[in-house]
């Protein structure tokens, strides 16, 4: 008799990946990450367990948009008290804070819950070309097409 393997969170082998952000587009991008982060690009996969690998992004702050998203894509945020509506266009967000909103992109694509918060603490986003990860030996990662 066959039984299908299950992963165990001590079992599990993580790797770190640097991947170059400058000419991307945020939704291909943001969709390769998130699917590293859960750990689908490895044959031990487990959809309840975390065994993805961590992931730094650099260069946040040259991800590109497609078609008229820069104006036209608004980013919505609430006070709680009324009136307290803010919004934000793609092109403010990616002059003031780059890293959030390749963040907002990922954490979409992520399971909801105590797992998809644990699978995002896994991501290191920074705006510009330096990260303080050395230690950690991360790998290059190739972006698939």
């Amino acid at each position: 008799m066959r039984t299908t393997y299950m992963a165990k969170a001590g079992e599990i082998d993580r790797k770190w990946f640097v991947i170059d952000a400058e000419g991307k587009t945020l939704g291909r991008l943001s969709s390769e990450v998130a699917s590293i982060l859960r750990g689908k690009h490895k044959p031990t996969f487990t959809p309840h367990v975390d065994t993805g690998d961590h992931v730094i992004i650099l260069n946040a702050s040259k991800i590109e948009l497609t078609g008229n998203k820069l104006q036209g894509k608004i980013y919505y945020r609430h006070s709680m008290y009324p009136g307290g509506l803010k919004t934000r266009t793609a092109q403010d967000m990616r002059d003031k804070n780059p890293e959030r909103m390749l963040e907002l992109a990922i954490k979409g694509m992520l399971p909801k819950g105590s797992l998809g918060r644990q699978m995002f603490k896994k991501l290191h986003v920074y705006a510009g070309a330096e990260h303080k990860h050395e230690a950690q030996q991360p790998e290059v990662y190739e972006l698939r097409g």
